[in-house]
């Protein structure tokens, strides 16, 4: 599946992702994308063939566009822990801009509840933790990290943290006093972010 998409297909992809959000997977026809994209149902089959490949495609963008960002993370001229602090920022501004679509392919990739072709997504997934293993690996050489690093275990412990405060989130708002939206954003974006930096930074350095 190609990870390059033209100007239609971007369009459609992002009507896709806002109903998918919206509606659900399965509570979204072909029909309602075209109709909110003002396309017809023979495009989207021209160019994704069915509901099921518009999803995987949509997976392919977005991870696509992560790969691009760690890839410039790497090269940017900021110390080993800065750039982790800005991945983390990077990872939970982007789950909880998303977060309803994230849960619904979290549920799909869980449930097996159809038959999808996730080579491509797995490829960049492996794109994405070389990328990660980069900066990893810079700050063990510059001897600020610990050399005994199971990187591939990092993603699921920032994004893990994230998605159990979302699932819990009527708790949190009693719990912090969270009363609107904005708020919630506010927290996320402030104290959560900031807890996962210490943790992850507390991680890279602690020897056992």
């Amino acid at each position: 599946m190609t990870t390059d998409f033209n100007e239609k297909q971007l369009e459609i992809l992002q009507v896709a992702e806002e109903l998918f959000a919206e509606k659900g997977f399965d509570g979204t026809s072909i029909r309602d994308i075209a109709k909110k994209a003002n396309i017809n149902i023979a495009m989207i089959s021209y160019y994704f063939g069915s509901k099921e490949k518009l999803l995987e495609s949509l997976i392919i963008f977005r991870t696509s566009d992560l790969r691009l960002k760690l890839e410039s993370l790497f090269s940017e001229d900021l110390t080993p822990f800065e750039k982790i602090e800005k991945l983390i920022e990077l990872y939970i501004n982007r789950l909880n801009k998303n977060r309803c679509l994230y849960q619904i392919l979290h549920f799909e990739f869980s449930s097996k509840k159809r038959i999808m072709d996730f080579k491509v997504f797995t490829d960049v997934k492996k794109q994405n933790m070389l990328s990660l293993q980069k900066i990893i690996t810079e700050g063990q050489e510059k001897g600020v990290f610990r050399k005994n690093i199971n990187t591939a275990l990092l993603p699921p412990t920032i994004m893990g943290t994230f998605f159990h405060v979302h699932t819990n989130r009527p708790f949190y708002e009693e719990l912090f006093n969270l009363k609107t939206d904005e708020a919630y954003d506010h927290f996320i974006k402030t104290e959560l972010i900031n807890h996962i930096k210490q943790t992850i930074k507390a991680f890279l350095v602690y020897e056992n």
